[in-house]
């Protein structure tokens, strides 16, 4: 599993200001316009409009906000947003993946370049960290104290799940990329609340940094990369982001 990275980002989420809910809202919007201009307005047909339009409730994103993102970018005037990613190491060495989806890529580009550098890391070329890096499908599960573990890893692995794990707070699943779709399916079909449903990108290896300086500037690189409008996730091995 991933160290639980999934759920602490849900909960570090769910704490967030009303102006960082905005940023959250821009993103997911942004998400949106691409699966409608590659898949269709139709959530019906559009399994990853569907996700998203979950994903966006999960963050408590208005029913007209859904619906008005969802006509504008059907429209002829709508904004060509377009996926990137960019690759590089933060302090100590630690591989940093930043997706980003942008209607203007020298700025966006400009603007990645400009943290790694500031906080002492290194923007690379593509592919340099990617190879650490596995796509699966996570599900997260919260754990309310009513579920039984044992009840909850039968079902997911008889859906098609690879792994499970379980905290006091979470159960986590991980499927292969392309079964996460019907894995979420099968188990909310069998009634379980899903909290989020992705795909992610998981280290084979983790670093671990102990310089009070590394971990501040590290932290202030994510910081800052999360603060981005064009920046959709992050993905890092650094192994004690609490600190």
């Amino acid at each position: 599993m991933s160290g639980h990275s999934k759920w602490k980002n849900i909960m570090h989420k769910k704490e967030k200001t009303d102006a960082a809910r905005a940023k959250v809202f821009t993103k997911i919007g942004k998400e949106m316009a691409i699966a409608v201009r590659e898949g269709g307005p139709d959530p019906v047909s559009n399994s990853k409009l569907r996700d998203l339009i979950a994903k966006a409730k999960a963050n408590n994103v208005p029913n007209d906000n859904i619906d008005r993102i969802i006509k504008k970018a059907s429209g002829a005037d709508s904004v060509a947003y377009e996926k990137v990613t960019y690759e590089g190491y933060g302090m100590g060495g630690v591989a940093v993946i930043v997706e980003a989806m942008t209607d203007n890529r020298n700025r966006t580009g400009g603007d990645i370049r400009h943290y790694f550098d500031k906080f002492g890391g290194n923007m690379g070329s593509t592919g340099c960290v990617s190879y650490l890096f596995t796509d699966k499908g996570t599900i997260i599960i919260e754990n309310d104290g009513k579920l039984n573990e044992d009840a909850v890893m039968e079902d997911a692995l008889e859906a098609g799940a690879e792994d499970f794990d379980a905290t006091d707070e979470a159960f986590e699943i991980t499927t292969a990329p392309d079964d996460l779709d019907a894995v979420t399916a099968a188990l909310t079909a069998k009634g379980y609340a899903i909290i989020s449903s992705e795909q992610e990108k998981v280290p084979s290896m983790y670093v671990t940094l102990t310089d009070e300086e590394q971990i501040k500037k590290m932290n202030l690189l994510l910081e800052k990369l999360d603060e981005n409008d064009d920046v959709t996730d992050v993905w890092h091995n650094w192994e004690n982001e609490e600190e």
